[in-house]
């Protein structure tokens, strides 16, 4: 009797959670289970019904409509989907359902970046005018531009009359090409300061595919998305974005937001995934199969002397970077109505992917979510662990 009280407690919640969206009427089913082994399932079973009940909470109260996994040790401790997909045609979203990754894409890129330069292929010293010869910037390097110390202007401003043109398709060389006829000014000199700019990424996917002698999105399909098992991973260019399996985006009223010629500049952003590719992709590089240890102290290095509290590496944001314990290496996003956050902590190899497709900033509160983490009293027998 008290499990069928429970049940239907539960259920009421889930269903003011959705009606509070304004939403109801679709009485979405909910997501399957994560798929999660019997020992892994009760091992951390007061943390999961802890975090349960948190995100209903954020469902209820807060409007939160999205996806999430988080993994402890490398394993999946919590993965659920929340909401809506596609309001027009009535489509949940599921645990397979993309997301546009907004700027989390960085991580991806410099990823891609720092394996040609583990395979020798380049050297992060290099200036970029040395595979791009025309470019009006010479003392600009790769390590530079992966750790926004470039200077450049953000191309969104600078090419502003052709990104707000909805019938134009806009390409990373289309970029390149304008800043080598344009020359805009740029904002500081070459490692003057930490400038966060979605230029140098943009100009990074460039280079990987001048170095690969590939697209930007088939090399991630060959080096890291096949590899390592992201079925549902991709570039906006290489699949079609109306695809059912893809959330669409939707501002703070639940109206859509149409695509725009910017959408097509990948590397800054325009990768799509899932909260469980995003694991995978963390889990990989805990283990060093697609970056060695001494490449990732590098990316998770600070490189911007000038910020003391939080920094920013190759790729990635650092919070409590002076602190072995606490470090997190981590990226939030955000383009149109898609609010992302991937973060990780070191230690223990703490995973936690949140991704919305509405305007919504309650996608940023993973701090919740860690402390969650911390008041979880699961005593390990060292099975399966990896400390």
């Amino acid at each position: 009797m008290r499990q069928l009280i429970f049940i239907f407690l539960w259920l009421t919640c889930f269903s003011c959670g959705q009606s509070n969206s304004g939403l109801s009427e679709y009485n979405f089913p909910r997501p399957e289970a994560p798929n999660v082994s019997k020992k892994t399932s009760e091992k951390y079973k007061d943390l999961s019904y802890r975090l349960d009940t948190m995100f209903l909470k954020m469902v209820k109260y807060s409007g939160f409509n999205g996806a999430i996994i988080v993994s402890k040790n490398g394993e999946v401790v919590y993965q659920k989907a929340f909401g809506i997909a596609d309001k027009e045609n009535k489509m949940p979203l599921t645990d397979s359902t993309m997301f546009q990754l907004a700027s989390v894409s960085k991580v991806v890129t410099a990823t891609a970046v720092l394996m040609l330069y583990e395979k020798g292929l380049i050297k992060l010293e290099d200036k970029f005018a040395t595979y791009f010869p025309e470019f009006p910037y010479p003392e600009i390097t790769i390590k530079h531009l992966l750790s926004h110390r470039s200077g450049l202007p953000n191309y969104l401003y600078f090419l502003n009359d052709v990104v707000c043109n909805k019938e134009m398709k806009l390409k990373n060389e289309d970029v390149y090409k304008l800043m080598c006829e344009r020359q805009p000014k740029i904002y500081l000199k070459p490692n003057q300061a930490f400038n966060y700019c979605n230029t140098n990424y943009a100009l990074l996917a460039l280079l990987v595919e001048k170095v690969s002698k590939k697209t930007f999105s088939n090399f991630l399909r060959d080096e890291i998305f096949l590899p390592l098992g992201m079925r549902n991973s991709g570039t906006i260019l290489s699949m079609d974005i109306f695809e059912k399996s893809i959330s669409k985006p939707y501002d703070a009223r639940w109206k859509i937001i149409d695509a725009e010629a910017a959408d097509f500049v990948v590397g800054d952003k325009s990768i799509y995934s899932t909260p469980y590719d995003l694991f995978l992709f963390s889990e990989a590089l805990f283990q060093y199969k697609i970056l060695k240890a001494e490449t990732q102290s590098i990316a998770f290095a600070a490189h911007s002397r000038e910020k003391k509290l939080s920094n920013y590496g190759l790729g990635w944001r650092l919070h409590d970077f002076k602190d072995s314990v606490k470090k997190e290496v981590f990226h939030n996003g955000w383009w149109h109505g898609y609010r992302t956050a991937f973060h990780r902590r070191l230690r223990d190899r703490v995973t936690i992917v949140v991704l919305s497709n509405q305007l919504n900033r309650t996608a940023y509160q993973t701090y919740k979510i860690y402390q969650a983490l911390a008041a979880d009293t699961t005593k390990y027998n060292g099975e399966g662990d990896d400390d």
